[in-house]
């Protein structure tokens, strides 16, 4: 195949939906060689902050001097940036390759009483062989959707995150928070060690309560007022310096080894902070795991140095004006994001905020622009090209409670270049709502970003 032949036959799997269970996904990786198994890795779920702890965990990994591959889920810009070694995409033409390679065991398994493989599950499958063809040393793997029935579940981790959980997905996952954190908990394993940064009682008492029935050890994330300190009881301290803006100012990380003091995040906004916790955790305890002492200096640079596209990418446009591309799509990233936000505008002497801001279905417009739309003088609606995409006429339905200025586009691109065209000195453009719609905007983007080239 060639690439785009490739592409049309992933998408050709579309149509299958999500199928929940991981009896397809073992068999095809079975198929060829259970490549899944040739190297260590860590697991990461959660309903906010699961892809940046994923890049925080890999660049950890890889500045301890590991080969190291990260699988995304979803992409932002390019397809191949769902599995890369030591921060590379797969190639085009390794990726056609692979998909070459697992189309006869696909339409095998088609033909027995599991059924259709799903686009996710070769995916999935695709990711792991990349690994194991280069021979990486360790993998983070983040999940899909959920955690219980994710493709991603089939892997036997050194140790497993749960980021902070909300109200996402629930038509799939639950409308509850204690039933969203059965299904994420479903990654956690017997004796392997747990993090997390779950805070809702009830979600963090499923959490608990899965922990000790499999006998793995669970470790809280939690974030005080004080300087950390290591702590022996089952928690990770971390806190923003004190001084300046917490969602850009450095972090002190207390696990029970050590006190990572002062390290500079190069991801914005506070709760990436929480994310660089739970990365710092998870490796540490990995590694110690498998008799290996984490290097401070290691952890300092990768965190300094991450990149992750679609998490607070800014630019700076013509004019005075600023560009901020964030994939913020339900109302627990919208409450985090809103707070980073402000405080930039606040630094850069921004003084209006318009928004551009495509959604999927699956994701609650009232609740998201509830949070977002009060700060805007201009609210632009869209629909990325996506099958789940929600009408834009939706969107807007909801904006205009929260907002009195809100236009329509049928397009991502032509209402992302109208709201920068239209901005004016001391104004920040924020093209949020989906991956998939900050995706749709790749080519409009300034070649640098305001922290570092992408």
């Amino acid at each position: 195949m060639t690439f785009d032949e490739a592409l049309a036959y992933m998408s050709s799997l579309l149509r299958f939906g999500w199928k929940p269970g991981l009896n397809r996904i073992r068999e095809l990786c079975r198929l060829v060689g259970d490549p899944q198994k040739k190297y260590r890795t860590i697991h990461i779920t959660g309903t906010k902050g699961k892809g940046s702890t994923t890049a925080m965990v890999a660049a950890i990994l890889s500045a301890h001097g590991f080969k190291t591959g990260s699988y995304f889920s979803p992409y932002v810009y390019d397809v191949c940036e769902r599995a890369q070694v030591d921060g590379t995409p797969i190639d085009r033409q390794e990726l056609a390759a692979l998909v070459t390679l697992l189309q006869k065991p696909i339409d095998a398994i088609a033909q027995t009483d599991l059924g259709q493989v799903t686009e996710f599950e070769l995916k999935t499958a695709l990711g792991f062989l990349f690994f194991a063809r280069h021979q990486v040393d360790w993998a983070s793997i983040e999940v899909g959707l959920g955690g219980r029935l994710d493709a991603t579940n089939i892997i036997e981790p050194s140790s497993t995150v749960i980021t902070n959980i909300g109200l996402d997905h629930t038509e799939i996952l639950g409308d509850t928070h204690s039933a969203i954190a059965y299904e994420k908990a479903g990654i956690i394993k017997a004796g392997i060690p747990t993090i997390t940064a779950a805070r809702n009682e009830e979600a963090l008492e499923v959490i608990e309560r899965t922990a000790a029935q499999r006998g793995s050890t669970l470790t809280k994330v939690m974030e005080v007022a004080h300087t950390p300190v290591i702590n022996r009881d089952g928690h990770v301290e971390w806190a923003s310096s004190p001084c300046g803006d917490r969602n850009i100012s450095p972090v002190s990380v207390a696990t029970s080894h050590h006190v990572y003091r002062d390290v500079q995040i190069s991801l914005q906004g506070a709760y990436q902070r929480e994310n660089a916790a739970c990365a710092i955790a998870a490796v540490e305890q990995a590694l110690l795991a498998h008799g290996i002492a984490p290097n401070p200096d290691a952890v300092r640079h990768a965190l300094a140095t991450c990149y992750l596209p679609g998490r607070m990418e800014t630019y700076a446009l013509p004019g005075g004006s600023q560009l901020i591309l964030d994939g913020a799509h339900n109302l627990m990233a919208a409450q985090a994001l809103i707070p980073a936000v402000t405080a930039l505008m606040k630094r850069s002497d921004l003084q209006k905020l318009v928004v551009v801001a495509g959604m999927l279905n699956g994701h609650d417009p009232d609740e998201f622009m509830r949070t977002i739309a009060p700060f805007a003088s201009r609210v632009y609606c869209c629909a990325p090209k996506w099958k789940r995409a929600r009408p834009a006429d939706e969107i807007a339905i909801a904006a205009r409670k929260y907002c009195d200025d809100v236009v329509v586009y049928d397009d991502v691109r032509d209402a992302a270049l109208s709201a920068m065209s239209n901005a004016g000195a001391g104004t920040l453009v924020l093209i949020t709502g989906s991956f998939y719609t900050v995706g749709e905007c790749a080519a409009i983007r300034p070649s640098s970003s305001l922290h570092g080239s992408v």
